[in-house]
């Protein structure tokens, strides 16, 4: 994964780096384990500079095609932590800029409780981007919070 991150900042483009943990690992307790493996791991060697060009995405994988959704409250929670440990990785600065997204299950019914969380920038939209119509109703109720 870093490898691929640093290649696809190597050629300009932006890096969307989903980290997540499965259902056994999260009822174990690990989800906070978890993500210190995929981010410290996946950002290894990268200058402030270069992590300011990405974009992280959390996706629990127990989430991703069950229909499944993180509460708000586990987003956010979530969300909390990965900021927290960017801020030690770098600085407080960088870690409120770098954008975190949430994509587990983003739908339009809970797109604006996702949004509303304060560590939640945006959402990575999978199946429900399918449909035009879906899709747009999501991104209206984001606007509607990120304005």
């Amino acid at each position: 994964v870093n490898k691929k991150i640093k290649a696809v900042l190597k050629h300009g483009l932006t890096p969307i780096v989903c980290v997540g943990e499965m259902l056994a690992e999260r009822e174990a307790g690990n989800t906070f384990k978890v993500l210190d493996d995929h981010i410290k791991n996946g950002l290894k060697d990268l200058t402030q500079e270069e992590a300011l060009k990405i974009v992280i995405a959390y996706e629990p994988v127990w989430a991703i095609g069950t229909g499944k959704t993180a509460t708000p409250a586990q987003a956010q929670e979530v969300h909390k932590y990965i900021r927290e440990l960017l801020a030690k990785m770098y600085n407080n600065s960088a870690a409120s800029e770098i954008r975190i997204q949430y994509g587990g299950s983003v739908k339009p019914e809970n797109t604006i409780d996702l949004m509303s969380q304060p560590d939640v920038d945006g959402a990575l939209v999978g199946g429900a981007s399918l449909t035009i119509a879906s899709f747009s109703d999501i991104v209206k109720k984001a606007s509607e919070v990120k304005k």
